[in-house]
């Protein structure tokens, strides 16, 4: 059953809805649970109605641990699963008269099949089961087309204006420097981007030719000649959903953990490229160990000089060797020394925690420490003479990753050897390497 809704498109009218949330949010926190269910649902349903950046942020707070407080956390992750889960849909017509103009055709001579009815429906777009008809590129195939909201353009980047939204995100990720602007263009940028369909197109075919030969890791197929700006086709894909994926056996479920870790850090460490929103509704699982993955519009390039930097990390890691890596960590994040230094390397220290041991059972309370952490390192914006510094560029949504990726994999509940997946990965392609072989330029 479809969830139709009017989108907001207007600052005011979405400012003012936001508003109404967080009072509604901020007391049902201040007088404990009672009211805590009612303020959750109303939440969730605010938020997708909104959709845009606003949906995302209660998308995140659905499945991070942490970001909630614990007497609070079951009331709203129930309310907030619907939101992750499915976002309130457009309407046949809208989405109808959308993709006929993107591509230029009618729906009818487009596809041979189409379905009006998503079988899901996010923060940007919804997505709907079709068939290519025979005398196609590829005759008979069935597709999932994934189409962006009408009106989503303008909604995101009345989102992108409105600081209060902004902060609330950016604050999410990261402690900021009060007077900087810097992260605020970088969110803005990469929400910008996912709004490029053909953008995604591209770094989807990317990630596909990265993992190229790899039997567990599935990217759907794009198809170019039905895809556009606002319309994105792929070969459709099966599999079942991270809930129920956590229910099958120890050794599946490892199997599993260890593809999502191959695909991230391969696309890191060897792609310079990481995927920076891993919702839980990116990622379709199967009964044999293959993990199918979707949705590649929030792309995070890394600069080369972090990325030297990230793979002098993980190397240190792998070697077990803390002063290279607290080294490494510290030039990483143009630390200044003091308090905040400190807790800067522990913080990512602790990131580190499962390569840095033989095998390690990543826990929903592990998750939840990741974000306290940063929470205190906020702390330090207002004490004089810490050594804060703002985070440099590119590394805000590594933070998201950390959060989301690690937050997924705390699901699946199992002990993983994450170590012997990362020195496979780094072995292959060459860039293992030991403190006595690190760039000379990197000691002190």
């Amino acid at each position: 059953m479809t969830d139709e809704r009017k989108l907001p498109q207007g600052r005011l009218s979405r400012l003012t809805q936001l508003a109404r949330v967080g009072a509604r949010t901020g007391a049902s926190l201040l007088l404990g649970s009672d009211g805590g269910q009612a303020a959750a649902q109303q939440a969730a349903e605010v938020l997708g109605s909104l959709r845009g950046l606003a949906a995302k942020v209660g998308q995140m707070a659905s499945y991070v641990d942490g970001m909630v407080p614990d007497s609070h956390r079951d009331a709203y992750q129930t309310a907030l699963r619907g939101l992750r889960a499915a976002a309130p849909s457009s309407s046949p017509q809208q989405i109808r008269q959308l993709v006929e103009s993107e591509l230029g055709a009618p729906i009818d001579r487009l596809f041979v099949e189409w379905t009006d009815t998503p079988f899901a429906s996010a923060s940007i777009g919804q997505v709907h089961r079709a068939r290519l008809p025979e005398d196609s590129s590829q005759p008979g195939l069935e597709v999932a087309v994934k189409v962006q909201h009408p009106g989503i353009a303008t909604a995101v980047e009345n989102d992108l204006q409105n600081a209060s939204v902004l902060r609330q995100f950016v604050e999410t990720l990261g402690p900021r420097n009060l007077n900087s602007k810097r992260p605020f263009e970088e969110i803005k940028q990469r929400f910008r981007e996912e709004l490029d369909y053909r953008l995604e197109a591209e770094r989807q075919r990317v990630f596909t030719a990265l993992h190229a030969g790899d039997p567990d890791i599935d990217i759907p197929q794009v198809v170019a000649d039905r895809s556009a700006g606002r319309v994105l086709t792929s070969a459709l894909k099966q599999g079942v959903s991270l809930d129920e994926a956590a229910t099958a056996s120890e050794d599946l479920r490892r199997r599993y953990a260890e593809v999502l870790w191959r695909f991230v850090f391969k696309g890191n460490l060897v792609g310079g490229l990481f995927n920076a929103d891993p919702h839980p509704g990116n990622y379709m699982f199967q009964p044999d160990g293959r993990v199918v993955f979707l949705d590649f519009g929030c792309i995070q390039p890394i600069l080369p000089a972090n990325l030297e930097l990230a793979r002098s990390l993980h190397c240190a890691a792998l070697g077990r060797d803390e002063r290279w890596f607290a080294e490494t960590a510290r030039q990483l994040l143009q630390t200044r020394g003091g308090a905040f230094e400190a807790d800067a390397i522990g913080y990512t220290r602790r990131c580190f925690e499962p390569v840095f041991r033989d095998r390690y059972l990543i826990t929903r309370d592990y998750v939840k420490t990741l974000v306290e952490g940063v929470m205190a390192m906020k702390q330090h914006v207002f004490v004089k003479d810490s050594g804060f510094v703002p985070l440099p560029e590119g590394i805000l949504f590594m933070n998201r990753l950390q959060f989301g990726f690690y937050s997924v994999l705390a699901q699946l509940q199992v002990e993983v050897s994450y170590e012997q997946v990362e020195r496979e990965i780094l072995t292959a392609s060459d860039l293992l390497r030991s403190a006595a072989t690190r760039p000379a330029s990197n000691r002190r």
